[in-house]
Formats: structure tokens, C-alpha cells, sequence
């Protein structure tokens, strides 16, 4: 007799579609492997209010038992997130917590039975913490070191809401732990940055990469340097601040007429005024391979911000040298020198992008060890079938 297929109740903080966030990408290419062979019953909250939720619906409907998508209106947002902070739980959990959405969550799996709950990230946790069905949490990213990180870099009064807001993730991060039967990561130095004692139990989950899709093809090579990224998340904007400002002026001083591309979705205020003509900011682009395809050199100049950079696993599958900070490469594992350059300073980024418009054989060669290494680390297929694995171990025996 064959098994029945478990059936999966996914439970979002946003539409994934279209992938222009981190979280989307890796909820949408999970959801995509695991319906191969499971029932996937999803529901996603909604904040935007402009979101094309029929192109979402149809994106997401063949790999979908059930789609379900729940608005959660502006002025809900505000109360929630005063609740939140007079509760003491951290704002983005409120952000993202309304009861009429609650109520709805409750109605859909009563009527689905789902054998489990999978909720991605802590903005969810507050909705399916209590719930009496196995249960697995994805914490994805550590909030609370990427909140420190950005609590160290801020000015007054800045720093203030952030060391609140740390302290805030710091307590929900392990208070969840305890609440769910399983919970996974994107990596393990993630994994080691969870505030609780027994964090090894916590399944690295990494992320793939599309590689049929994401594949080198050749192009006219308009940029000599790109950085791609959703441009209004505070990581990529300090980022994209870090690359114009302080590591291209010394690049600028050997090669004048280098141009840069910052590709990405809703530019920040700050990084659309790094526009000139050595520095184009491209906006959304309805496919990111023609920026991958018409530059020479990939640059994630990461400072703060958590978890393995999908940006970087799509530039070396589409065969771009990439440069990089320790930050960035600690989750990703590559090799310095080989699959990738590694610099932590202004000066030694720009020493690497140097090198590698002075020499197009070392581009070449990190380019194609790179291409070989995400190749062989890094596929969406593997990551689920690992994370099905575990799924099926919290579920009772029948």
C-alpha cells in the first residue's frame, strides 16, 4: 500500500512572489521541492497593499494542495506592534501578529488537518506556538545578532530602539526554542548565534540556488562591478553605502572609468542619490540575470545582517568572480583565494577588485571554482530532502 504524502501546513510572514527578498526566495523554492512529494497547504500573511496577489496566486498554485493569503491592514499594524511593546515581545513579532488573522489561521487547519505546522521565521512563531500538532520553526537568519549589528553601527536615538528591540529578540529567540518540535537554520554559524543551551538541535538547512536557471550566458559587459540585492533592506543599503563611498574611490585612483551597478528592488533614498555616471542603480529588474550576465566582477561587501547570501550563490552559478567579507563567506564556506576573494576592510576589497581587472585569467579561475563549488555545496532538492527527513521524525507513529 503506498504511504500517504504528509501533508504540510506553511505559514509565512509574506507572499513569496516575486523573489526579491531573501525570505521569499527560500520559502518559495522549499515550497516548490517539498510538493514533489508532499501536500503543501499554503497560507502567507500580507502586508502590501499594492501586491499583485493573482500573479502571486498562480505562481504559487502548482505546488499548492491550498493557497490562502491574509491581509493584514495598516492600522492593525500600529496597535499590534504598541501591543508588542508593552508586552515586551519584540516589534517585528508584532508587526506581523493581528487575532483576526489568528482566527483565520485556526479555520484553515481546522478544515486541512495538516500532519504538521512549518512556520518560517519568529514574525509567525506568536501564531502557531501553542498549536497541538508537531510544529517546526525555521528561524532562518538570527534577528537578534542582525539587530546588534545594526545597534552597534546606529547614532542616537537609533541606538536606543535597536538595544531595545535586541534585547527584545534575544528573550523570543529562546522562548520559541522550547515551543517547537523542531527548528532549523540557514547555517551553522547561525545556528551558533541562538540564545539557548541546547542550540545544537537545530537542523542547518542552507539554502540552493536555481542552476537552470541561474547559468552562465554571454553578454555584452556594460558594469565592471556589481552588487545586487533588495535595495531598502538596511544590510544592502550599508553595503551599497560601503561600496560607493569608501572601497570604489580607491579603485577609481588605478581604474577612473570603472563603472558599478547596484541592481535591486524599492532603492533606498540613500542609495538612489549614489547614482552618477560611474555608479547606475538599476531599480527592479524583471530578470536579475542580465545584471549578473552583463557585469564582470560580483562584490558583496556584507558589514551587518545574518545568514547565507543568496546573491552570492547566484553569481557563481552564473560563473562571476566574486569578492566578499568574512561575514558573508563564514555561512557560504568558501575557500579565499580559490572559490572566492575575502576582505574585511575598505582597502582590502578594493585590493581584490583590482586584481581582478588587472588579471583576467585569476578572474577566470575563481570564477570557475566558484561555479564548481556552488555547483556541488548548494542545490534546493538536497537542503528539503534533509529537512523532510527530520520533518517526518517529529511526527507520531501510526
Amino acid at each position: 500500500m503506498k504511504e500517504k504524502p504528509v501533508k504540510i501546513f506553511v505559514l509565512l510572514s509574506r507572499i513569496p512572489w516575486p523573489l526579491e527578498k531573501g525570505d521569499k526566495l527560500r520559502a518559495f523554492h522549499q515550497i516548490k521541492s517539498l510538493s514533489k512529494s508532499t501536500e503543501i497547504v499554503l497560507c502567507a500573511l500580507n502586508t502590501d497593499p499594492k501586491a499583485d496577489k493573482q500573479k502571486a496566486f498562480r505562481a504559487l498554485q502548482p505546488y499548492c494542495q491550498s493557497v490562502s493569503f491574509i491581509d493584514l491592514p495598516k492600522s492593525a499594524i500600529l496597535w499590534n506592534v504598541f501591543r508588542a511593546w508593552i508586552t515586551g515581545k519584540p516589534l517585528q513579532v508584532g508587526f506581523f501578529f493581528s487575532k483576526k488573522a489568528q482566527r483565520k489561521i485556526n479555520s484553515l487547519l481546522h478544515i486541512h488537518k495538516p500532519d504538521l505546522i512549518y512556520g518560517q521565521l519568529l514574525r509567525v512563531a506568536e501564531y502557531i506556538h501553542h498549536q497541538n500538532i508537531p510544529k517546526v520553526l525555521d528561524y532562518q537568519d538570527v534577528f537578534s545578532m542582525g539587530m546588534k549589528r545594526r545597534m552597534l553601527l546606529a547614532s542616537w536615538p537609533n541606538k536606543y530602539f535597536f538595544q531595545s528591540e535586541y534585547k527584545r529578540l534575544l528573550k523570543y529567540e529562546s522562548f520559541v526554542f522550547d515551543a517547537f518540535d523542531l527548528k532549523t537554520i540557514i547555517s551553522f554559524p547561525d545556528r551558533e548565534l541562538i540564545p539557548h543551551p541546547l542550540k545544537e538541535q537545530i537542523i542547518v538547512v542552507p539554502n540552493g540556488v536555481d542552476h537552470d536557471f541561474f547559468k552562465p550566458y554571454p553578454a555584452e559587459k556594460e558594469y565592471d562591478i556589481l552588487f545586487t540585492g533588495n535595495m531598502a533592506y538596511p544590510p544592502n543599503v550599508n553595503a551599497a553605502l560601503f561600496l560607493c563611498e569608501q572601497i570604489m574611490p580607491i579603485v577609481w585612483k588605478s581604474y577612473p572609468h570603472a563603472k558599478v551597478l547596484l541592481a535591486g528592488a524599492t532603492p533606498d533614498k540613500q542609495v538612489a542619490k549614489l547614482a552618477s555616471k560611474k555608479v547606475k542603480v538599476s531599480g527592479w529588474l524583471d530578470d536579475i540575470r542580465q545584471a549578473y550576465a552583463s557585469s564582470r566582477i560580483f562584490v558583496a561587501p556584507m558589514q551587518i545582517g545574518t545568514g547565507l547570501q543568496n546573491k552570492l550563490l547566484e553569481a557563481m552559478s552564473m560563473r562571476l568572480p566574486c569578492i566578499t567579507t568574512p561575514l558573508a563567506n563564514e555561512p557560504l564556506k568558501a575557500e579565499n583565494g580559490k572559490h572566492i576573494l575575502v576582505s574585511e576592510t575598505a582597502a582590502g576589497l578594493a585590493e581584490n577588485i583590482i586584481a581582478l581587472l588587472n588579471a583576467h585569467d585569476l578572474g577566470q579561475q575563481i570564477a570557475e571554482n566558484g561555479y564548481q563549488f556552488v555547483h556541488q555545496h548548494y542545490n534546493w532538492d538536497a537542503s528539503c530532502e534533509k529537512m523532510l527527513h527530520a520533518m517526518k521524525e517529529i511526527l507520531p507513529v501510526k
